[in-house]
């Protein structure tokens, strides 16, 4: 398959976005925003349908964020550490609420999944928190939603604006993407102070988070 031929993507964009967004809510790594604003770019040359990147994108991000949520309102993230990559998922997600913040308003469920490792760290946070079920899955719905149209948009803009190839497009959009991602949280941090809210010199990290 050649990546940088929009012919040998065509519909294929649509399998990939589901598992890349839910892998994303569990390691944040996975390049999920990338995908889908490559889905927008493709969608400015009109080689796919926009708005079903959009929702697939959208139903992905929500499904992603109730498993975090479940595995840490249940409990049950210590069972991870029976495995390598899981203790490295339980590590991630220290690192995450540790830099992102261990908020779990309902604002802050639905706004920092914008900025990196954000995501991660307010579902787990949420489910620490025990916030209720019905009020994360809808936020998570709205974020997930608003997510995904803003990734699309980005993608189909760039397409649109530069007239670039979809990947070179694609690429400007993730740049972008980061870089008002970096703005947000530098304003976050700056609101909530410089200490860090799981600061491991306050004491024991299991115990701080409960988790």
């Amino acid at each position: 398959m050649d990546l940088g031929n929009a012919d040998s993507w065509g519909a294929a964009i649509y399998f990939w976005i589901f598992p890349f967004v839910v892998g994303d809510a569990i390691f944040p790594p996975v390049p999920s925003e990338m995908l889908v604003i490559t889905g927008g770019a493709l969608s400015a040359e009109g080689r796919i349908n926009g708005l079903l990147v959009v929702l697939l994108a959208a139903a992905a991000s929500w499904l992603g964020d109730i498993l975090v949520f479940q595995l840490f309102k249940r409990r049950l993230s210590h069972v991870l550490d029976r495995w390598k990559w899981g203790q490295r998922f339980h590590a991630a997600v220290h690192s995450a609420i540790a830099k992102a913040g261990r908020s779990s308003t309902y604002g802050a469920i639905i706004g920092l999944r914008f900025i990196p490792g954000g995501r991660l760290a307010t579902t787990a946070a949420a489910g620490i928190a025990n916030v209720s079920t019905r009020g994360f899955s809808l936020c998570a719905a709205l974020g997930g939603l608003l997510w995904a149209s803003w990734s699309v948009a980005l993608g189909y803009f760039m397409g649109s604006a530069t007239g670039l190839p979809f990947w070179a497009s694609s690429l400007l959009g993730v740049g972008v993407g980061l870089m008002i991602g970096a703005i947000v949280g530098v304003i976050v941090t700056r609101r909530r102070g410089s200490r860090s809210p799981v600061d491991p010199a306050a004491g024991n990290l299991d115990e701080e988070l409960d988790f």
